[in-house]
């Protein structure tokens, strides 16, 4: 029987900032594409998978349906960010990008056309004004799209801390902004509520030609309203369920999305909640300090899926931020409309626990900390375990003392032998793997660490049922590695 885990694409494939869309009997996840182990986000090209409606465990690799170099600006400007695609009044499928250099917003909105869900997309045009000049109003960042019974809604923006930078003046603030948004002093303050936040548009049926002036959906001051502590940061993206529209959006965290719901498209959002945290911060009242695996930046959303609701969204790996890989939880959404935050794992669109029996690579693992594991940019000079990709293999490295590796959730049925494939690391290890069904949780099993430098496997056995998860805490001096687990 095939199983699926998180991450559910190939282990090699990193397409982070996933947008879910169903056309007819499929479903396409379209995001970014970052390289595995590289030093910035990818974005030379977008890639696609898709899987049938019925079967979640079949994902097919469509291949790379656009190249950044199609854009008419890719000599100014070279790296795509987050995109999305919706189906055209005329059938036909578009591609919203925006195109930048390295640490900067953008200040074009590119659309690119396909006769298929999976491309590949021809450049189609710039998102302009009704006089022909580009759209610029605001910031141009991760579009949104929706096709609203004929109406097309596009989303984009961004909001950076400028004002709230304790380092910063008003005028320094100002200036700052105008460098990263290609805008000058005065656009920035002629406009009203200012250029950040998120913004609403309705295009023409040519899927280019703006019908009004883009506006704020949200109040632009959070203190005193619901958003506050979860204002918006990126990641625009729509979906409406029955009469109501869902705003899902990265917050001001970054590692969490949120959502929004409003009887209008382009106005009078309400704070949801939070929907997932990629270190399941918030989950069961889990703080901040108590995350359990590394955070970082996270964009993703919902789609219904053969009756079913999923969260999409991904996980960072290789200690950096430019490693970043596909996940997705199943979630419900209640009969108010509102969306309880769910929990990372390692099953994702399994439907259902993993089966406690085979070899399975350890890097899926949902759970990767030490206690004290740090958030986005700080990790890269940090000591800590991470998934890493390495002379062919990709494995956990530098787990040291008290690192937790959790695994959520096996369906166990009694006697169990546990193995753990592992070799030393930077420093020689000693001491144990404790194995446990519950988080730092006294062990039901030991597995004391031998010194060798080429992979091998040590094995245990615990005798457990139902679906638990597993956790695997290193306890002693140095350092270990960890390729695989095994079950029997």
């Amino acid at each position: 029987m095939k199983q699926m885990f998180n991450p559910f694409l190939p282990l090699n494939e990193y397409i982070p900032d996933g947008e879910p869309h169903v056309f007819g009997d499929r479903v396409y996840v379209y995001g970014s594409h970052d390289m595995e182990g590289g030093d910035f986000f990818c974005m030379l090209d977008y890639v696609t998978y898709s899987a049938p409606v019925d079967n979640l465990k079949d994902w097919r690799y469509e291949g790379v349906i656009y190249k950044a170099s199609q854009d008419p600006d890719y000599k100014n400007h070279r790296y795509m960010y987050a995109p999305d695609v919706v189906q055209g009044n005329d059938g036909k499928y578009y591609l919203f990008y925006s195109l930048a250099d390295r640490h900067e917003c953008s200040y074009l909105m590119s659309v690119a056309v396909s006769d298929s869900p999976a491309g590949p997309f021809e450049f189609h045009g710039y998102v302009k004004k009704p006089d022909g000049t580009p759209l610029q109003d605001f910031i141009i960042f991760d579009p949104g799209v929706i096709n609203d019974n004929g109406h097309i809604y596009l989303y984009y923006g961004v909001w950076y801390d400028f004002d709230e930078n304790p380092n910063y003046t008003k005028e320094q603030s100002l200036k700052k902004q105008a460098e990263m948004y290609h805008k000058t002093i005065e656009e920035i303050e002629a406009t009203e509520g200012g250029v950040q936040g998120p913004v609403f548009v309705e295009l023409c049926d040519d899927m280019l030609t703006i019908k009004h002036t883009p506006r704020h959906i949200f109040p632009i001051i959070y203190k005193g309203t619901d958003f506050e502590g979860y204002e918006f940061f990126e990641a625009s993206s729509i979906r409406k369920i029955g009469k109501k529209y869902y705003f899902i959006y990265s917050t001001f965290n970054q590692h969490e999305l949120a959502y929004a719901t409003s009887d209008y498209p382009d106005r009078d959002f309400k704070f949801g909640g939070v929907i997932i945290s990629n270190g399941d911060i918030g989950y069961n009242g889990r703080r901040a300090e108590d995350r359990l695996t590394r955070t970082g930046n996270n964009h993703g959303s919902i789609e219904n899926i053969n009756g079913e609701w999923y969260i999409f969204y991904h996980r960072h790996t290789h200690k950096a931020d430019y490693s970043r890989q596909a996940c997705a939880e199943k979630i419900q959404i209640l009969e108010d409309g509102s969306i309880p935050q769910v929990e990372i794992t390692s099953c994702g669109l399994n439907d259902g626990p993993l089966v406690a029996k085979g070899e399975y690579p350890a890097i899926i693992c949902c759970n990767l900390t030490t206690g004290k594991m740090p958030h986005s940019f700080d990790a890269m000079n940090a000591q800590l375990p991470y998934i890493v990709y390495r002379d062919g293999e990709r494995f956990i490295t530098d787990i040291e003392d008290n690192t937790l590796i959790g695994y959520k959730y096996f369906d166990f049925k009694g006697q169990t032998k546990i193995g753990v494939t592992l070799r030393d690391g930077k420093i020689t290890p000693k001491g144990e793997i404790w194995v446990s069904t519950v988080e730092r949780g006294e062990p039901i099993a030991k597995i004391t660490i031998d010194n060798k430098c080429d992979w091998h496997t040590l094995f245990t056995t615990i005798n457990v049922n139902g679906a638990l998860p597993l956790y695997l805490t290193y306890h002693g001096e140095g350092y270990v590695e960890i390729k695989d687990i095994i079950l029997d």
